[in-house]
């Protein structure tokens, strides 16, 4: 039989369960937001959509993530660590620029038309119509850098001799990033995979060889 200090024990932690908000699986959570803005964008998802879709109130997704441009900042990295891994995964596993970027389009061609999710690239859609121009940084920041990391491998095929001195990089890394983002648009305008893998071995027909 419980003493008087441990029924009061008992009764405190049950009045302190009973504040919580209801507990979820925050990775589950991020999944869902992460899908409703790749499928309409920032700007067109609302509070009241990512709560629907989370399963949770707006309280508790204020309490968790803070405000909509804290949770979709949350969502890019999420992103970029998983769907939008494979270009990363390419450039730090080929042993060239141009395998590097040959397996790059090849797998945006996948994972863009892959019908497990929204088509096209959350990063690139996310920004359509966007108007808030804190999360338009952020977005243009993480293309930009795409490009910055393309431009860095064929510099450093040009030093070790395995492109032309001659080859323009920067104007090659920006073609890459355009080819991708054109991909991303063409994926949700209903290409099929293999009328974007198509489109890649075009695309890397005008690399140059040493």
């Amino acid at each position: 039989m419980a003493t008087g200090q441990d029924a009061g024990t008992k009764n405190g932690g049950a009045g302190r369960t009973r504040g919580r908000p209801r507990s979820f699986d925050r990775a589950t959570a991020l999944e869902k937001a992460l899908m409703a803005f790749w499928e309409r964008g920032y700007e067109a998802t609302s509070v009241s959509d990512l709560t629907r879709v989370m399963g949770i109130g707006a309280p508790s997704l204020y309490a968790a993530f803070g405000d909509k441009q804290s949770l979709f900042d949350e969502v890019v990295r999420v992103y970029n660590g998983t769907h939008g891994a494979f270009g990363e995964r390419a450039l730090a596993e080929e042993p060239t620029a141009r395998e590097a970027v040959a397996r790059l389009l090849r797998e945006a061609a996948a994972v863009y038309t892959d019908p497990a999710h929204p088509h096209g690239c959350m990063v690139i859609h996310a920004a359509t119509n966007c108007t808030n121009p804190e999360v338009e940084a952020l977005l243009r920041e993480r293309r930009n850098a795409n490009i910055a990391a393309f431009e860095a491998r064929v510099r450093a095929d040009i030093a070790a001799g395995l492109l032309p001195a001659g080859t323009d990089a920067t104007a090659l890394a920006r073609h890459t990033g355009a080819v991708i983002q054109g991909m991303s648009q063409q994926a949700r305008d209903g290409a099929r995979r293999e009328e974007l893998e198509a489109l890649a071995e075009i695309a890397m027909a005008i690399w140059p060889h040493d």
